[in-house]
């Protein structure tokens, strides 16, 4: 018996196809209309409906990349269910280069939505009725704020069992059991019992190939996972890629000044050690900022110019930190090959990763 076409936003997708949906979203004041791009790759054979979104905060483009590598990987080619890709959530925040909406709304606090609603409850709600409805798995990416690089790391709510099935598959050296928050798209999809994770990596407004091609590689694992593209042939990876984190914990500046940072992403630091220097510009006045606890380094303030109270560095927590360290070598072990032949920008220069 065929396979039922696939229906997204009122547009029918044959079995064997793919096809690119543009979903209307707004016109901007010129009357030129936006819309969302969606990719539907339908297979020829049932299995899962797994939803791949980028750019929910327009600022965030790794993601948008990640996406563009996903639907150029020949394991498409034998695809079981149905993959939507969905590059550029915000269009607005990403034409203008910002994490927001034109009325400074965060969309990722816009869900459930609404159809009368402000201009994001109104993007929520078309993104939800017109292209989640029939899904049944997410991978939201994003990756750190403008000025803050995350390292490669895994968030989700892993009291569910299926959401934790495809965080470990994705293969993140960092997994962060986070809470959900009221209004993201990853609490709704929750509430719906719909199985989804949030990779972060990298910064706002800049490419990393480190981190585009983790995210490639961890979207495939996964549907590897789900049985939507054949197991991978060769020697097998090791099963356990990632660790846990139990709880993580941001350090923020003492005074106000220029920063010079000592700890580097993904190092292994001790309660006590320090991470950086802030100094007044003349020298006179200089502070140590240490760590308030042992853990792994998963985001660094890039920008030398802090206030007093802003965050530098965010610390992830772990029971079993040398289990922690080993997920991390086994990342800087692997990463090289993890970049891609079509790398589009230089690899960014980790230097704890390539000690």
């Amino acid at each position: 018996m065929a396979r039922a076409p696939f229906e997204i936003a009122g547009v029918q997708v044959k079995p064997g196809t793919r096809v690119t949906v543009e979903v209307p979203v707004a016109k901007l004041y010129t009357h030129t209309p936006l819309h969302i791009p969606v990719e539907v790759v339908h297979g020829r054979r049932d299995g899962p409906v797994l939803m791949v979104c980028g750019a929910i905060h327009g600022d965030e483009i790794n993601g948008v990349e990640i996406i563009r590598r996903v639907l150029k990987n020949g394991a498409l080619r034998h695809l079981r269910g149905t993959l939507v890709a969905v590059p550029i959530v915000n269009i607005f925040g990403f034409v203008q280069r910002t994490r927001y909406l034109p009325d400074r709304r965060d969309l990722n606090r816009c869900f459930p939505g609404s159809e009368s609603g402000s201009l994001g409850g109104r993007i929520a709600y078309l993104l939800r009725t017109q292209i989640m409805e029939n899904v049944t798995h997410i991978i939201d990416l994003h990756t750190g704020a403008i000025h803050r690089f995350n390292l490669p790391q895994i968030r989700a709510e892993l009291k569910n069992p299926e959401t934790s099935r495809m965080a470990d598959a994705f293969g993140a050296p960092i997994i962060i059991n986070a809470g959900l928050r009221e209004g993201s798209l990853r609490a709704y999809a929750d509430s719906l019992d719909i199985p989804v994770i949030t990779f972060e990596g990298g910064e706002a407004l800049r490419f990393d190939d480190v981190v585009i091609a983790s995210g490639v590689k961890g979207i495939i694992r996964v549907m590897r996972e789900l049985e939507m593209v054949p197991a991978k042939k060769g020697p097998k990876a090791p099963k356990k890629r990632s660790e846990t984190a139990a709880n993580s914990q941001w350090v923020r500046a003492d005074m106000d000044g220029i920063m010079r940072p000592v700890a580097s992403l993904g190092q292994k630091v001790r309660k006590g050690q320090k991470l950086a220097m802030v100094a007044d510009p003349f020298g006179e006045t200089e502070v140590a900022i240490t760590s308030p606890c042992s853990g792994i380094v998963i985001c660094v303030n890039n920008l030398p110019l802090v206030n007093e109270g802003e965050a530098i560095y965010h610390i992830a927590r772990f029971d079993e930190l040398g289990e922690a360290e080993k997920a991390m070598d086994y990342f800087r072990s692997s990463f090289e090959s993890e970049v891609s032949e079509d790398a589009v920008v230089p690899v960014h220069p980790w230097d704890e990763l390539q000690k």
